[in-house]
């Protein structure tokens, strides 16, 4: 892989606040029927699912909310994992009520850290829909920038976008283990529940064997932005995720890698997801399990 320089530019993953503002601004000006930017809330938490509540209570003018939980997953047994992705139908009608059309655009943000919100950032480029981006800093940047907020709740003139799958890579649950081996598998989890000293909602405890821990939290800075390219190339060399050997990111069930997946493209390292993650593995007791601190 080559090596992107520092000033490699990532305006077409990341928008900070004053730049978003302006582009809405501009667009308020543009025909009814103009390609424009849809602002999406992807507002979810692990202790609170629901992120309806706290949408309507203030979100960003014309945001239109997301449910993580019935639009960006789908449902079964719980050897598939408990977010499994939605299929293309499913995700074709959620953006549709999110008023998507073909050459519309996307920013989406979450209520901190966009570590839900990268969930539907890798949705829609597996879909082959590539123009989204996310609030750098999220909803907490966009307050301190001091730009206004809006209660109640948006509807859009449903959309018109046709949604496909497959565009981004990914490890099916039989290839974990030959991936673990052969490349390098990152753990976007809390190190304690990498370790296996603690495990609040799934089976088992621990980690993949060979997996390597790399706690998405550490890709934000303390503002919640996210850190310099340079930084997380930096941090991901040091689990020797560098690009020259297939890498690829699971979690608890999928959501928080895709943070991590994020992380290491704006690093300029491509990287496949486990979409089951730890539920799917922890929920099939015939494989193995490492505990500990180390793969």
């Amino acid at each position: 892989m080559a090596e992107p320089s520092e000033s490699a530019p990532t305006d077409h993953l990341l928008i900070d606040a004053p730049a978003l503002a302006a582009l809405l601004h501009e667009e308020a000006a543009l025909p009814a029927d103009a390609p424009r930017t849809h602002v999406l809330d992807v507002r979810w938490t692990l202790p609170r699912p629901d992120g309806r509540p706290a949408y309507r209570e203030g979100h960003l003018p014309g945001a239109v909310y997301v449910d993580l939980e019935s639009e960006l997953s789908a449902h079964g047994p719980a050897t598939a994992g408990r977010h499994p992705l939605p299929d293309a139908a499913a995700l074709t009608a959620a953006a549709r009520r999110w008023g998507l059309r073909p050459d519309d655009r996307v920013v989406a943000y979450d209520g901190g850290g966009n570590l839900a919100s990268a969930r539907l950032w890798w949705l829609l480029r597996d879909a082959g829909f590539a123009r989204v981006r996310l609030l750098d800093g999220a909803l907490p940047a966009w307050v301190a920038a001091g730009f206004p907020i809006e209660v109640g709740e948006v509807t859009s003139e449903p959309g018109t976008v046709e949604l496909a799958s497959g565009q981004m890579p990914r490890i099916e649950l039989e290839d974990v283990a030959a991936f673990a081996r052969n490349g390098i598998l990152l753990d976007a989890r809390a190190p304690e529940r990498y370790a296996g000293r603690e495990e609040p909602i799934d089976p088992r405890a621990g980690h993949v064997p060979g997996a390597r821990s790399l706690p998405t939290a550490g890709n934000l800075a303390e503002d919640g932005r996210f850190l310099p390219a340079d930084a997380l190339r930096e941090r991901l060399a040091a689990t020797g995720a560098t690009g020259d050997e297939p890498v690829g990111a699971y979690c608890g069930s999928g959501i928080t890698a895709s943070h991590e997946l994020f992380a290491l493209t704006l690093a300029g390292v491509d990287g496949a997801l486990f979409p089951g993650s730890w539920s799917q593995w922890s929920n099939h007791p015939e494989l193995p399990i490492a505990t500990g601190e180390t793969p």
